[in-house]
């Protein structure tokens, strides 16, 4: 346990940030496997639905540093091409 003051604020404020963080990361894996379960079930309007919504909420964690630009964008790609695929058939 810290004893400076300052750092125990610190340490209040990275348990709120990781708890925060883990929450966001967790929509985030359910809101992507909406989509493959989508992609599975051959459905392809439920499947751009929830497509489009994953890549909002990819792109908002990536803007507040929850996850790297990288990662959202690579993600992105990912379910993009799995939905496409789905498509083209």
């Amino acid at each position: 346990m810290p004893n400076i003051q300052g750092a125990k604020k610190r340490l209040r404020q990275s348990i709120a940030l990781r708890e925060k963080n883990r929450s966001v990361k967790r929509s985030l894996k359910t809101q992507c496997k909406k989509v493959l379960e989508a992609v599975s079930a051959g459905n392809i309007d439920e499947a751009e639905k929830e497509y489009r919504q994953s890549a909002k909420i990819l792109d908002r964690a990536a803007a507040r540093k929850v996850i790297h630009a990288n990662a959202a964008a690579r993600t992105k790609s990912r379910l993009s091409t799995r939905v496409k695929t789905l498509k083209g058939k």
